[in-house]
């Protein structure tokens, strides 16, 4: 009778263990899916934040955007392939400022730094100046003081201008930048087309030739 007993009984006892080891297994698998469903659905709006606010920053804005051409070498496209003299010379809003630089001889120098932010004068600005003005740059060293001072070294943002903290140039002066209302400026000049990207610099067009102080 033992031995029956013990034959008939033990099966019961190992078939009720799995039973209830699986029953156990299907309600932890269920918890630990329910549990993770939350973090998942939460990375995507995190990456498209971060996605936003990337685009945000590399966008170009103001006014004389449009003037830019839509193809070729002097396009937004055609100027991120270039250093940033050569990326100016063939954009119809910089030509003056191109032909400026080359004739101080700053083109290797500028084309060759690694990161910089110009803020170029549109060829309207070298227009509307005053004949003292014009009489002054036609000294090369005062033409070279002026055209330093549109440049700083670094990667300059929009935010950054936005900030109103002052901007040292390679001339060695500051330059003030500031955002009144949706349009950015720099001492006192209007961004007209900013957030231009060449292949070593970031570019702001501007309707004013800035000139040092001292």
């Amino acid at each position: 009778m033992r031995t029956s007993f013990r034959g008939t009984g033990r099966p019961g006892v190992i078939a009720g263990g799995i039973i209830t080891g699986v029953l156990v297994l299907t309600a932890a698998a269920c918890g630990s899916s329910t549990s993770s469903a939350p973090a998942a659905a939460a990375s995507p709006s995190h990456h498209a934040m971060a996605s936003h606010h990337a685009m945000a920053e590399s966008a170009v804005f103001g006014s004389d955007c449009g003037m830019v051409p839509a193809t070729g070498m002097g396009s937004l496209h055609g100027m991120g392939m270039d250093p940033v003299v050569t990326a100016a010379s063939h954009n119809p809003l910089l030509t003056t400022l191109a032909k400026d630089i080359k004739t101080t001889g700053l083109t290797a120098d500028l084309n060759s730094m690694h990161t910089i932010t110009v803020f170029a004068p549109a060829n309207t600005a070298f227009a509307k100046l005053p004949a003292s003005a014009m009489t002054m740059m036609h000294s090369r060293a005062e033409l070279t003081k002026i055209l330093k001072y549109h440049v700083v070294d670094g990667t300059i943002t929009p935010a950054e201008l936005a900030s109103g903290k002052p901007l040292t140039t390679l001339e060695g002066s500051t330059l003030k930048p500031a955002k009144m209302g949706a349009v950015y400026e720099v001492n006192n000049a209007s961004v007209i087309c900013g957030n231009i990207h060449t292949a070593n610099a970031t570019v702001y067009v501007i309707n004013k030739v800035l000139t040092p102080m001292h």
